[in-house]
């Protein structure tokens, strides 16, 4: 993280917001002890509870029933309380009324109501959120009149804790956010560099995959060159880069200071892009296939822009592995990486890739898979890693002088996970991350071997060799976000 009780210099161009959280008190002051002069803020800290933080929630409405009560208005006062952090609670509405804008309709409480007024149910458009009990969740009565409505093509969403319950909060922040995220991907000529006879047949470079998101999600893609960025982080003086290293010191071995000072410029160039737009929320860049347009790659920029800015990155500008970790990170708040996929079924296929001789050894290799990505696991947040390491780049594709992250998840249970690229389906599976593999000489030094429960399945089943891997498992949760995002779930 960068020390921000250090001024950087002017010639950084940098402009930095800070948030400070969990303050005792409603005050701050800051002291320059050379010279004796400073300045202070203070506020009402219940009325500003969190300083420079903008406050992005769930519009909820909670519709009632003319059989309301007083339990109606008692549980309204109690999702108030409980969602506080992540819900905004508008004034209740009669089902049947005219809607208020919002994000999804909630029922603080269902009666037998429920079972004349289908009909009102039809009309509504939003999400149907059950939050019948004092903990936040749905009340075991309640399933009576879930199970008749779902009979009557009505679908609701009705979590079963309260985690779950902010869980679909955030995911519907995040839907509404999404129709003014921008996603800024680098690209010239994608399929024309290198290895084109590969990178000519992904989908994410096509045109129409960029109009099915705006389409389906609001979400716009904006592309820029990758030369003109490459050449722009090379004009960024050695000066400037060191100046900025000083703030990080991440763990490096075997990096040259020329390799890391290209790094840090590439850092810098897009730290300044970012911060033009405020509704870019994830870069990527073609960072192999036309890794001929910089003499580095953006691997511990990715890392240093999620450190600060909570960016979602894009290795090799894959706009569908972008969205896909927007929504599930946004929304589950749990650890996610994106990395290649090598099942030991696909034998001498996914051996010759990664230039390895054989898979290790296991009990059912039929039902593992090796996850590797640019002769590592792949790019991984410090913030997620039990161990991480900045270390010179391992593909032959890419430049001498570009550097790679040495990294792990936790051991244990993962959930993989890929919108396919209808963007109305996403295919999840859950497994274990058991152990790492090491094949020195290749271009897997580091990968993750992974158990699922039916390899032959997962073969027929992918989506892309590219899949989002998240520590725990998470399919339940993913279950319930789906009816937010408007998609179907295929278990592998």
């Amino acid at each position: 993280m960068q020390d921000i009780t250090r001024v950087l210099p002017k010639e950084t161009r940098s402009v930095d917001v800070v948030f400070f959280k969990e303050l005792a008190e409603g005050w701050y002051g800051l002291t320059n002890q050379r010279l004796r002069v400073g300045f202070g803020m203070s506020w009402d800290k219940e009325l500003f509870k969190i300083s420079g933080e903008k406050s992005m929630k769930a519009r909820l409405i909670p519709v009632y029933f003319p059989g309301r009560d007083d339990e109606f208005d008692k549980q309204v006062n109690t999702l108030k309380s409980l969602l506080a952090e992540e819900a905004e609670l508008v004034a209740p509405v009669a089902l049947g009324s005219p809607l208020p804008e919002a994000d999804a309709v909630v029922f603080p409480q269902l009666l037998g109501d429920a079972y004349r007024q289908v009909e009102d149910f039809k009309q509504l458009e939003l999400p149907l959120l059950i939050i019948t009990s004092e903990f936040g969740t749905l009340s075991m009565w309640d399933w009576e009149i879930a199970s008749y409505l779902k009979s009557e093509g009505i679908e609701t969403i009705a979590p079963y804790n309260l985690e779950q319950t902010k869980r679909i909060c955030r995911a519907l922040d995040v839907k509404r956010e999404l129709q003014q995220t921008k996603f800024l991907v680098f690209q010239d000529n994608p399929g024309d560099g290198f290895q084109a006879s590969i990178f000519k047949r992904f989908y994410w470079w096509e045109d129409e995959c960029a109009q099915r998101m705006l389409n389906k999600f609001g979400l716009t893609i904006v592309k820029k060159s990758f030369e003109e960025l490459g050449a722009e982080a090379k004009r960024i003086s050695d000066r400037e880069a060191e100046t900025v290293w000083e703030n990080w010191r991440l763990s490096t071995a075997g990096v040259s200071q020329k390799a890391l000072n290209s790094a840090i410029k590439l850092y810098i160039a897009l730290k300044r892009i970012l911060e033009e737009d405020e509704h870019i929320k994830g870069i990527g860049i073609n960072c192999l296939n036309e890794s001929h347009f910089s003499d580095t790659t953006p691997c511990l920029a990715w890392n240093m822009l999620y450190a600060e800015k909570g960016l979602i990155w894009g290795c090799e500008a894959d706009t569908l592995s972008m969205l896909t970790k927007y929504i599930l990170h946004k929304s589950l708040d749990v650890p996610i990486m994106m990395t290649n996929l090598y099942p030991f079924l696909l034998g001498q296929a996914a051996l010759k890739h990664e230039r390895i001789e054989k898979f290790p050894d296991v009990t059912e290799p039929e039902n593992h898979i090796l996850a590797a990505h640019c002769g590592y696991l792949g790019v991984l947040p410090t913030s997620f890693a039990t161990e991480w390491t900045l270390r010179p780049k391992v593909l032959a594709i890419v430049d001498e002088n570009a550097t790679a992250i040495d990294a792990r998840l936790p051991i244990g249970n993962v959930t993989l996970a890929k919108l396919d690229p209808s963007l109305d389906k996403m295919t999840v599976v859950e497994g274990s991350l058991k152990d790492y593999a090491q094949y020195p000489g290749s271009d897997c030094l580091n990968g993750g071997v992974i158990s699922v429960p039916d390899g032959h399945k997962l073969m027929s089943t992918l989506s892309s060799h590219h899949y989002l891997l998240m520590t725990g498992h998470n399919l339940a949760d993913i279950k319930m976000l789906s009816k937010i995002f408007g998609l179907e779930i295929e278990e592998i």
